[in-house]
């Protein structure tokens, strides 16, 4: 296996500040990178926060958090994730991002280092391809969010070596996480069985069946949920969502991964969920 002493993180949204914490937390030097400083500062703040609380809560002691914040380095550019061994991408559910993204960092990034991709449904295969080191390209999907979330879904490419799987199971089992592996389909595994879910509730809620209430309390209540697939929908970005749907309606042609209508007259007014304040329901 490679050796990971340092990690890239690219994108320091809700995904991207998460790994960054939890890769920090673990030992790893991290290399946080977003083309906007005031997520850059934002993702900073969110991760003292963080760390205060466990303080706060007895979880560790006031010096932890000290070592922590010294291991994360912020920057708006790309440059300083030279000397990653490992560079973890974390940005928006777009396909031409992410392509653009992974050709940038082929040519930046040191030519042994591993590339690995949060996506949650995009074809690791096909990202991968964008680069010329297919074989150090794999999908690390991390649950949201990061710190809490046990587990990590990987994803193997058509060219993605033994080594190079073998190595970001590693870190992930180091950062405390329990590994599954899934092929590299559209949605993998866990989102190929619960986008669809969450489409069908958002099509209830379309057609009359119930109110967003009634269904999210129906599901908690009625099937053990934690949180009801409106609420979930909700908390993960109903643009990204609509986004893996897509996926999945393009890679499967199956008209049973058709987004409802609902959830792009959603997306298209900005009703995103959580972090914009309205989705399914609204928030402070």
């Amino acid at each position: 296996m490679i050796e990971v002493k340092t990690i890239g993180v690219v994108g320091a949204g809700q995904m991207g500040r998460g790994i960054a914490q939890i890769a920090a937390m673990s030992g790893y030097q991290v290399k946080l990178q977003d083309l906007n400083r005031e997520i850059l500062a934002e993702a900073l703040d969110f991760i003292k926060e963080q760390l205060r609380k466990g303080v706060a809560k007895g979880k560790w002691e006031d010096q932890f958090v000290v070592e922590t914040l010294a291991r994360i380095h912020a920057d708006m550019l790309k440059d300083p994730l030279a000397e990653c061994d490992l560079v973890i991408e974390a940005a928006t559910e777009n396909k031409d991002l992410k392509f653009s993204i992974f050709k940038e960092l082929d040519q930046i990034v040191k030519k042994d280092a591993i590339l690995a991709s949060n996506t949650s449904s995009i074809s690791i295969t096909e990202i991968a391809a964008q680069t010329k080191r297919p074989a150090q390209v794999a999908g690390m999907h991390f649950m949201n969010p990061v710190p809490i979330m046990k587990l990590v879904e990987g994803i193997k490419g058509l060219e993605t070596s033994d080594e190079t799987f073998a190595t970001v199971r590693a870190v992930a089992e180091k950062m405390g996480k329990v590994w599954i592996s899934a092929k590299d389909v559209p949605g993998f595994a866990i989102n190929r069985i619960l986008i669809p879910m969450i489409n069908e509730a958002i099509f209830a809620l379309y057609e009359g069946v119930a109110s967003a209430e009634d269904i999210d309390t129906a599901m908690k209540l009625g099937t053990n949920q934690p949180m009801g697939p409106l609420t979930l929908a909700d908390f993960v970005g109903l643009d990204t969502c609509l986004a893996i749907l897509n996926v999945l309606y393009e890679g499967y042609g199956d008209p049973k991964y058709r987004a409802c209508p609902l959830l792009k007259q959603y997306v298209a007014a900005g009703r995103l969920g959580l972090k914009t304040g309205q989705g399914f329901h609204k928030y402070k």
